[in-house]
């Protein structure tokens, strides 16, 4: 028997990426879901993936009435948020939105799990871990790239952040946002006795992302470097030298998949997934790659201050590993590389998706 997985904001990258590669796959999903096809390209993917038989619900999680016709179903996979750490401060998202989205739209799912008993995945975000520890790291350069210095704040290593990391505040507001979310899914879960995990989620990229440096910056910089737009380091010493991790949404639904067949007895809660160190790369080490695959191309320096900005922010992907039993196996070039021919098989992506 079929399960029956419904997934939040399977319009955007990483909701319709895993509902693709499921079907893809052949794994045994009954797949639908729901989205506000607010953003740009999100209705692109609403038609591709209702022609591959997946029921889409066009409806907004603030509204609890919006969930009302999803039947019985056996896991919720929450990929809808305001994903960017600039969200309600940005301008473009007011602060009420922001929580409205992310934490009342979390718990009208956690009301839908409740009703239905259905499991939830609840996605996560690097985002959580504290801002002043990581913004106060001793850091050196090498090869284009910040790296940490040890002593290490509690909870890291050269490997990155574990979960057992401090998400005191400040974390943004958007990061108080998924913290929040965290923890009332966690708290539904024990009362009302259905399953609930906590994928806390490095940098996801891809082929068909949302080309927006705030959410993704990997696609956005693959896809404006082919275009020869305008691109600029940004914050620190304007050099491009800040660090993150990067994992493909296939590596993730690998995960996922096996969290929802799996006793679930001493397992942990919360793990982060991600590509880990082996993923780690600087917008340096980034446009020197796209130099060398796609022609090169000048970036210039803008020596501003961004709000929420850190020099290095890798997660340590080993509980992932130990717990589940999980690699990433989608390398970090590979991902570059299947960004780079969707950028050269869709020229007009950035304008259709910003």
């Amino acid at each position: 028997m079929a399960t029956r997985v419904f997934i939040t904001g399977i319009c955007g990258f990483v909701g319709n990426t895993i509902a693709k590669l499921a079907i893809d796959q052949g794994l045994s999903w009954e797949i639908s879901g729901i989205d506000n096809l607010a953003r740009p390209g999100s209705d692109l993917n609403r038609r591709d993936l209702t022609s591959r038989g997946i029921n889409v619900i066009h409806g907004d999680l603030r509204n609890a009435s919006d969930l009302d016709c999803v039947g019985e179903i056996d896991w919720v996979i929450d990929a809808a948020a305001k994903p960017s750490v600039m969200a309600g401060v940005d301008g473009q998202t007011s602060s009420r939105q922001l929580v409205e989205h992310n934490l009342v739209g979390t718990i009208n799912v956690l009301e839908l799990c409740k009703r239905t008993q259905a499991g939830l995945v609840l996605l996560s975000s690097s985002r959580v871990y504290s801002i002043l520890p990581l913004a106060n790291l001793s850091i050196g350069i090498n090869n284009g790239a910040y790296f940490p210095k040890p002593p290490f704040p509690d909870g890291m290593s050269e490997k990155g952040i574990r979960e057992s990391f401090s998400t005191t505040p400040p974390v943004s507001l958007y990061g108080s946002t998924k913290c929040a979310s965290e923890q009332i899914a966690l708290e539904y879960a024990a009362t009302f006795g259905f399953p609930c995990l906590v994928n806390r989620c490095g940098i996801l990229a891809g082929a068909g992302q949302f080309g927006r440096p705030d959410q993704g910056i990997i696609a956005f910089w693959i896809h404006s470097h082919l275009a020869r737009r305008s691109l600029h380091y940004t914050g620190f010493d304007a050099l491009g030298h800040q660090v993150r991790d990067c994992l493909h949404p296939r590596d993730l639904l690998s995960l996922i998949a096996h969290q929802m067949t799996s006793e679930l007895h001493e397992k942990p809660l919360i793990t982060n997934v991600s590509g880990g160190i082996e993923s780690a790369i600087s917008l340096q080490q980034l446009t020197a790659w796209c130099d060398e695959h796609l022609g090169a191309h000048a970036v210039e320096s803008q020596h501003t201050t961004r709000p929420f900005d850190l020099p290095w922010v890798v997660l340590d992907n080993t509980l992932a590993k130990s717990a589940w039993g999980w690699h990433p196996k989608t390398t970090k070039e590979e991902i570059f590389a299947e960004i780079a021919d969707y950028a050269k098989a869709n020229p007009d992506w950035l304008d259709i998706s910003t």
